[in-house]
């Protein structure tokens, strides 16, 4: 069964550019893209199915809300964009699309030039205070999770730039951003810096475009700290958060904002095809955080940085002229209950499995129109969708209870639940509103 959705999502007036290259950081660490390490926390526990690791550390905070399991449309493979890589740190944009932003949203990459579903890692279930147990402090939870976190490096002929990651277990598995490791995926190295100066090349193990997530191993480091993942599904609003990673090379950089939204719809990844219902945070996130933490006060990794949003750009543009997209207060992690179940299968079987209901959906028109929700334009026959009743032109307007305010809503709240689990959808026909009960179905990636 395949869904699909619209490539584009973009909303009405909203302005898309690619933020040119910015120079390497020189004087502050190492000034080859990625070089630097990031400040990984910490690792406080095992990090599920990725193997043995150290016992899971306190309690995390909650987790991103929203019921994440959007969309079961299937996304069709997008070609490889066609434009070039710059040299240095060539960020791509996505669009962001459901929370009526007008703004696009760039990878915070610094870019130079029927299927077995595996249960997630280990988390820390216990719902967790605002306020870190630790001892409240930023500087405590930056000192548990830096550890974890590491800085990565990737280069090819043509391209060269750096990313982050966090350890998930202490045997070597690091996972990151695809748009991290896509360079490397196509002929090109990647070479990984731990946060007390260990070196290694990586390897990929298993991608996900569709999630914008990737897994990758290095062999011969040592006492390396494995990450523990809180559980993002108990996030609340106005929680304290820090970010941690290596913003344009910097490595070991730690900065701190608050949780702003638990279920934004965000699209990211090279091609614009991942889709994911993101964690809004003002924490300062920039080119070279992409694939590090994102943690609760524990120290707990509650999502994996991957996009910011840039504001419209207008006026003229000087021909020549480099200018590099930053923090605008505007950043979007990947849900740590998403990453650490992908992740354990993209370890066990290097593939990645989404739930999906059946259905194609129709792109939003425009950011004035006047009906909410997703409307069908096919439901596939004996699909999930199919065989709760739903048709096509039904607008789907809530899961479970999550709002759907168009396309890109709807794949990501079905996207952020597992292949089998129930929710419940609501949707509008004939002016009239109707509640299911579907059973999600399994697409591998």
């Amino acid at each position: 069964m395949t869904e699909s959705y619209p490539a584009g999502n973009q909303p009405s007036g909203a302005t898309w550019s690619y933020p040119p290259p910015a120079p390497p950081y020189s004087g502050y660490g190492p000034t080859d893209p990625g070089a630097s390490d990031l400040p990984g926390g910490p690792a406080g526990g095992p990090f599920g199915p990725f193997g043995p690791v150290d016992p899971p550390g306190p309690v995390d905070p909650p987790g991103p809300g929203g019921p994440t399991g959007p969309a079961g449309p299937n996304e069709p493979e997008q070609p490889r964009s066609g434009r070039s890589r710059t040299i240095v740190v060539a960020a791509v944009t996505a669009a962001l699309v459901g929370g009526g932003i007008g703004a696009g949203t760039v990878a915070a990459f610094d870019n130079n030039g029927k299927t077995t579903v595996v249960n997630s890692l280990p988390q820390n279930t216990q719902t967790a205070p605002s306020a870190a147990k630790i001892d409240g402090s930023i500087s405590a939870a930056a000192a548990k999770i830096q550890p974890s976190v590491v800085t990565i490096d990737v280069s090819s002929q043509q391209t060269q730039g750096n990313g982050s990651g966090v350890i998930i277990r202490n045997d070597g598995y690091i996972v990151t951003n695809d748009h991290v490791v896509s360079v490397a995926a196509n002929g090109g190295t990647m070479t990984v810096l731990t946060n007390d100066g260990q070196q290694a090349k990586a390897t990929i193990v298993g991608r996900d475009t569709s999630d914008d997530l990737a897994v990758i191993k290095v062999s011969g480091l040592k006492n390396l700290t494995a990450a523990t993942f809180g559980k993002s599904g108990n996030l609340i609003v106005g929680q304290s958060v820090v970010a941690v990673g290596a913003p344009l090379g910097l490595a070991n950089t730690v900065t701190s904002g608050i949780v702003s939204n638990t279920a934004r719809p965000v699209r990211s990844g090279d091609n614009d095809q991942a889709v994911f219902d993101a964690i809004q945070t003002d924490a300062a996130i920039n080119p070279g955080n992409s694939g590090g933490a994102l943690a609760d006060l524990n120290g707990n990794v509650v999502g994996i940085n991957a996009a910011i949003a840039t504001p419209n750009t207008g006026g003229l543009q000087i021909p020549g002229q480099d200018t590099q997209s930053g923090s605008i207060g505007i950043g979007f992690a990947i849900p740590a209950d998403e990453v650490s179940r992908i992740a354990a299968q993209l370890i066990s079987t290097g593939k990645a499995t989404h739930a999906v209901i059946g259905v194609q959906v129709a792109p939003q028109q425009n950011s004035s129109q006047t009906t909410a929700g997703a409307t069908l334009n096919k439901v596939d026959a004996n699909s999930p969708a199919a065989k709760a009743g739903l048709k096509a032109a039904d607008v789907v307007t809530m899961v479970n209870t999550q709002r759907i305010d168009d396309a890109d809503a709807l794949i990501a709240a079905i996207r952020s639940h597992a292949p089998g689990e129930k929710v419940s959808l609501t949707y509008t026909r004939a002016g009239q509103s109707k509640t299911v009960s579907v059973t999600l179905g399994s697409a591998a990636n």
